[in-house]
């Protein structure tokens, strides 16, 4: 009903042109039918391929009218008002003859109210066309809407299967229904029945899948990556003072309990020496909330057309909220910021977009954003208020070196015992996590290829050849540090 009443609103605010961006396109026809019949107006419905159907009075389709510009002639010419909904009319767009045409009835609206309605999955109108032309966005199904679409598909089921009523466990039936928030009618009843057709049953294990199966449905851009293999805190060495950081607030996305008047939390920046475990860090982030982890792709979001750049990144987010509770990472968020070959007024508009939506996001979206070099940055993304902290990650320490150590022995199935783990600490001061991993790697190698089992030994000695990251570019990781110190909070 909400939606009616606001598109009647729209139409009755003589608007020429009314441009509706809808995934669920039969739902957004099926609200014309009652509005023309209210408003006393003629109803058309057009497609590239039945043509012009006159759908008030029931009439079979025009078919000489289903070139477009055979149809914007017929509407042009005609003296009777109405609302002509072309569908998927986007393509036609970039014709300059077909836009000229669309403007002239727009102009001669006051003499004949002829209304436009441009309805497609995605369309940008030209510039001379916008000045007569208002967007309707159609509204989502509320948490009540959602409730009866999957009580009506338990229905079908239990129908079909004789009477047997579907089995949910009650924590992963609220679970589910609060992951198909953010959908459109169609799709919610898509994935109901995919949830309960499968089994007969709503239990836990349809959660991951159904996160999965949202994210394929919202993400228009393709900036956005659904990341399936999100760490564990275990799997990360170190960041104590991260971790318990994290654990206070974990409770925010789990669901666990109320957290009476306390702030939502919103993100978190991770600055540090390239290889000490940023992007784990992040993933690890994803796993103790327990929600699903999102990764924006900077790289996918330029797009050499005006606007189209915002435009992306404001989709992303939008999916983002959709999915929600979820973390939203932001990996390398300086080379986004800053892309080579942008020009500074494009950079200044995606950060004035981003900005924006960090201040006025209310959605459970956690954003984890992971940066190098912190000079890069603008000022304005890292004033607080932004972040609620920045964390910086440092070289590990001796003991810290050790855990991750032995986290990857384990990983490899190498016994611990063989290896003297407090002599290999000590021996790789200024290696950063990555580094050890590659060495434990590369004397896999060694081991295999002169057939014998990896030792301290064989491990010690690739550490004794290698040069880390703190060695080769001692400067640069020394300045990193020298600022980070009182500037930011150690993650460990």
């Amino acid at each position: 009903m909400q939606d009616i009443h606001e598109l009647e609103l729209l139409l009755r605010a003589h608007s020429p042109i009314v441009v509706v961006e809808s995934q669920d396109e039969k739902r957004a026809l099926k609200l014309f039918t009652p509005l023309s019949e209210r408003m006393g107006m003629a109803l058309s419905v057009w497609t590239v391929t039945e043509g012009l159907a006159r759908v008030d009075r029931g009439m079979p389709p025009q078919k000489h009218n289903a070139e477009p510009i055979h149809v914007l002639g017929h509407i042009k010419s005609s003296e009777l008002p109405g609302i002509y909904v072309l569908v998927d009319f986007h393509p036609y767009l970039e014709d300059p003859i077909l836009v000229r045409s669309l403007k002239d009835i727009a102009v001669e609206y006051d003499r004949t109210k002829k209304t436009i309605v441009l309805l497609s999955h995605k369309l940008t109108l030209p510039d001379e066309l916008r000045r007569y032309s208002a967007r309707f966005e159609l509204g989502l199904p509320d948490s009540q809407a959602i409730k009866k679409i999957v009580e009506s598909v338990a229905v079908e089921w239990k129908t079909e299967n004789g009477g047997q009523n579907v089995k949910a466990d009650p924590e992963a039936l609220r679970m589910l229904m609060n992951n198909l928030h953010g959908l459109t009618h169609s799709d919610v009843r898509r994935l109901a029945r995919k949830a309960i057709y499968d089994d007969g049953a709503i239990t836990q294990a349809d959660l991951p899948k159904l996160s999965k199966a949202k994210h394929r449905l919202l993400d228009k851009s393709g900036a956005l990556t659904f990341e399936y293999d999100t760490a564990r805190f275990a799997d990360v060495g170190g960041l104590s003072r991260l971790k318990g950081w994290l654990d206070q607030r974990k409770a925010f996305y789990s669901g666990e309990k109320s957290q009476g008047d306390l702030d939502s939390p919103k993100g978190i920046l991770l600055l540090g020496v390239q290889g000490c475990g940023k992007s784990l860090a992040a993933k690890a982030v994803s796993g103790i909330f327990g929600t699903p982890l999102l990764r924006l792709d900077f790289g996918t979001l330029y797009n050499k057309y005006y606007g189209e750049t915002e435009r992306n990144l404001r989709e992303a987010l939008q999916t983002a909220e959709a999915m929600a509770p979820c973390v939203l990472w932001m990996d390398e968020i300086e080379k986004g910021l800053a892309p080579q070959g942008a020009d500074d007024g494009l950079e200044r508009r995606v950060l004035g977009a981003l900005l924006t939506w960090m201040a006025e996001n209310k959605s459970a979206v956690f954003l984890v954003a992971t940066a190098n070099n912190i000079k890069s940055l603008p000022p304005e993304l890292i004033r607080k208020g932004r972040f609620d902290e920045i964390f910086f990650i440092d070289l590990p320490g001796a003991e810290v070196r050790q855990k991750i150590l032995k986290i990857h022995l384990q990983k490899r199935g190498l016994p611990e015992a063989d290896f003297d783990l407090t002599l290999l600490a000590e021996s790789s001061k200024g290696f950063t996590g990555a580094e050890l991993e590659q060495a434990i790697v590369s004397v896999l190698y060694t081991a295999h290829g002169n057939d014998q089992a990896p030792n301290t030994m064989l491990l010690l000695d690739e550490i004794e050849r290698a040069r880390p990251l703190s060695v080769v570019m001692a400067e640069q990781v020394n300045a990193l540090r020298v600022w980070a110190e009182g500037r930011t909070v150690p993650a460990d």
